[in-house]
């Protein structure tokens, strides 16, 4: 081993290396094995390894060394910057990230600043295990990478090891150079795939012509914004052989309904089956439902009479105006694929996926979720 040769070894192997001196020659010159001598003259020809390369755009060892000196000269921040031409905000953060005003050192700051560009750099769910087991565990749970940021936020506001950005949780799972989280993981995720492409999205409802319907433009304002609960947005999702369910959402805190229709989507049978499960709500949620121009709906009328919910009806390829009963539905795609076989699902099959989708924190709720958001609403 290297480590056991002595300086006067290593420097006379140096010495006979530049002066390419024969190999009988280097082996002689030492008392160390011909495979010992061979491995150190390999070393010392090999080619180092560049530094890092540093940018223009950041401060150089002589910048730091001059905010030293302004610093120990009793120099403003703003001063040093003027005198550096950098901005105040660059010399700011520079002081601010190693050891301020009084602990500041340039030699510190610059090593710190080589460390921070190698790449590429340990993923943070590589170094903590205790952060990587509690992803994992929500990705299994079918939350989004940035529900789970967001929630570990909330969930632990004084512990900075348990924070992780949702871009880093997509990175480990799609990049496998990068890959702290198990591949497998990516079946979790909302759309399934196991790798990030575009993809165009077309979608076929089956519009048609419907009379005596109420436009959206005349709902409530306090339906418009979502300053009440009771304000619903409803749909079917459809499944293989055009068998399907109904997915209403509480516009105030995104909570999920799920109506089983066994028995088909004609209008008259989801009429039946809505106005049986929203007769179950409380009162104060029983407010206004917006639904876009599918013939499924065709018998709101009569809906309205059983149920007294006002339904409202949405432009002419506009699904966008009841935006958040389009993004649950994307949601329920992880549970109920395209063209997958959705009639054996009972209610109770049903009710237990709402429950799940009830639990999922929600960025646009503060990282609530729909249960703890419509339970605060409602007290």
């Amino acid at each position: 081993m290297v480590d056991q040769w002595s300086r006067w070894e290593r420097d006379r192997i140096a010495e006979l290396v530049a002066e390419d001196a024969p190999a009988w020659m280097l082996f002689g010159a030492v008392n160390h094995s011909r495979h010992a001598v061979r491995r150190y003259v390999l070393r010392l020809k090999r080619v180092p390894k560049p530094g890092p390369v540093r940018s223009p755009l950041r401060l150089s060892p002589g910048e730091r060394e001059e905010i030293s000196r302004g610093l120990a000269g009793g120099e403003s921040l703003r001063a040093i910057a003027a005198r550096l031409s950098r901005a105040p905000s660059t010399i700011s953060r520079e002081v601010a990230g190693n050891g301020g005003r009084r602990g500041y050192r340039a030699g510190t700051a610059d090593r710190a600043a080589v460390r921070r560009l190698r790449r590429p750099k340990p993923s943070k769910l590589a170094q903590c295990a205790r952060l990587r087991e509690v992803v994992e565990a929500k990705l299994e749970l079918r939350w989004a990478p940035k529900q789970i940021s967001g929630w570990l936020v909330r969930e632990f506001p004084d512990d900075a090891e348990m924070r992780v950005s949702h871009e880093t949780i997509y990175l480990s799972l799609y990049v496998q150079s990068r890959g702290a989280l198990r591949k497998e993981l990516t079946r979790y995720l909302r759309r399934g795939h196991g790798s990030r492409q575009p993809r165009g999205h077309s979608r076929k409802n089956g519009q048609g012509q419907l009379g005596g319907t109420v436009n959206i433009r005349e709902r409530p304002a306090e339906a418009n914004d979502r300053a009440v609960p009771g304000h619903w947005e409803g749909d079917l999702l459809m499944g293989k052989r055009m068998h399907a369910m109904a997915t209403l959402v509480e516009r105030h805190s995104r909570f999920v309904v799920l109506v089983a229709l066994p028995d088909g989507h004609r209008a008259d049978q989801v009429a039946d089956a809505l106005a049986a499960r929203v007769r179950t709500l409380p009162a104060q949620l029983r407010r206004s439902l917006t639904w876009d121009q599918g013939k499924e709906m065709a018998d709101h009328a009569r809906f309205t009479i059983d149920t007294g919910v006002q339904v409202y009806f949405c432009d002419p390829r506009s699904p966008w105006q009841r935006g958040s009963n389009e993004n649950t539905n994307g949601l329920l795609r992880q549970y109920f694929p395209k063209r997958s076989e959705i009639a054996h699902y009972t209610q109770a099959d049903l009710d237990r996926v709402a429950d799940q989708l009830n639990g999922r924190p929600r960025q646009t709720l503060g990282w609530m979720t729909p249960s703890q958001a419509l339970d605060a609403a409602l007290r």
